[in-house]
């Protein structure tokens, strides 16, 4: 066993009273070490206790970082599955993109077969076409000029030599543009003709035509006084017998007595016969006169409606409404120039069977 240490109290009592002054400074400094030890221990404590608490929170955002990063992981994970997802969709439509693009080649090879082969067909068939087509437009320019020549009807001329025109203008070929220029030509000359209305005039014809049967005659105004007369005189049948009889008495003394001018020559009356074939005849030279204005025939045009007017003024009441409208009417007429140089137009004619002459020959 070991033995105990004596207390302090009895070392201090031990000791000679000469050594306390020694003793109290050694105890002293025994007081400052173990003060030195308890604040080395305190502060050792905190630095301690400092450690624990970083360690605590750096352990905790280890955690954390961690944590976030399982979570990131995980992200990334589900979107590399979703980017595999679509990357084998890509490659799917990218399989059928490849089949439909080689359908597609497979029917751009045989479309362009079929191509060539229409290709050759046209080159075949165009020569024909190009002489069909300039067969009609020298047909239409034959009918212009003959509507010029025959008739003068210069507005169907210009239309059929527009319609040639058309025809060429949608072959767009430049080999034709010298026969475009000749009916160009053309069709400008015809252009520049003074304008006639032909269906004015001819509308003018048909009305004088229409009342050539509604034309009151000399013969039939030169009785209507006396037919006045018969009608005053049965106007009076209520007079008295006496009045009656002088009044007949008078009529017949004024027959007695008739004065003339002999000098005026009188028409002989005509019969309805005689007055129906002068208003045929009449009807005929308004007829004959508008047939003069659809051949441009200004002299024939003219002679024709000269007598009629005549007729008119003869035969017929030119003092009524409808007399003074037809002579009016006929002066008129007779005033305006129907003769119109005709241009020659030929040349576009030419040109078109020059050109499928030629185009005949390179056929061969």
């Amino acid at each position: 066993m070991t033995k105990q240490a004596p207390p302090v109290e009895e070392i201090n009592s031990a000791l000679p009273e000469t050594g306390v002054a020694p003793a109290a400074s050694a105890h002293n400094s025994v007081e400052n070490i173990i003060t030195r030890m308890s604040i080395m221990k305190v502060v050792l404590a905190v630095v301690l206790i400092v450690f624990l608490w970083q360690w605590f929170d750096t352990h905790l955002q280890i955690n954390n970082m961690q944590q976030e990063l399982a979570r990131r992981l995980t992200e990334m994970d589900g979107n590399n599955k979703a980017n595999q997802v679509l990357v084998t969709q890509v490659k799917e439509s990218m399989r059928e993109l490849s089949v439909k693009v080689g359908v597609l080649e497979a029917h751009s090879a045989q479309a362009q077969n079929q191509r060539a082969a229409l290709e050759s067909l046209y080159q075949d068939l165009s020569g024909s076409r190009d002489e069909t087509v300039l067969a009609e437009v020298e047909q239409m320019l034959l009918i212009a000029g003959q509507q010029l020549q025959l008739s003068a009807n210069v507005k169907a001329a210009l239309i059929a030599m527009q319609q040639a025109d058309d025809r060429l203008k949608r072959m767009d070929r430049a080999a034709l543009n010298g026969l475009r220029k000749a009916i160009s030509r053309d069709i400008d000359k015809l252009r520049t003709l003074p304008d006639v209305d032909v269906p004015g005039i001819n509308f003018r014809l048909d009305n004088l035509i229409a009342e050539v049967d509604t034309l009151p005659l000399v013969q039939d105004i030169a009785h209507v006084p006396q037919e006045k007369k018969f009608i005053t005189t049965t106007a009076v049948r209520e007079e008295g017998a006496w009045q009656t009889l002088m009044r007949e008495i008078w009529e017949d003394m004024k027959r007695l007595v008739r004065i003339e001018n002999m000098q005026k020559r009188e028409l002989p009356l005509l019969s309805p016969t005689q007055t129906f074939f002068l208003r045929e005849n009449l009807k005929l030279r308004l007829l004959s006169a508008r047939l003069g204005l659809l051949s441009r025939d200004e002299k024939s045009f003219k002679h024709d409606l000269q007598s009629a007017q005549e007729w008119i003024v003869r035969y017929f009441d030119v003092k009524s409404p409808l007399g003074v409208q037809a002579v009016t009417t006929l002066q008129k007429l007779r005033e305006s120039s129907i003769n119109i140089e005709m241009p020659d137009v030929s040349a576009s004619l030419e040109s078109a069977r020059n050109y499928r002459s030629s185009l005949g020959k390179g056929l061969r």
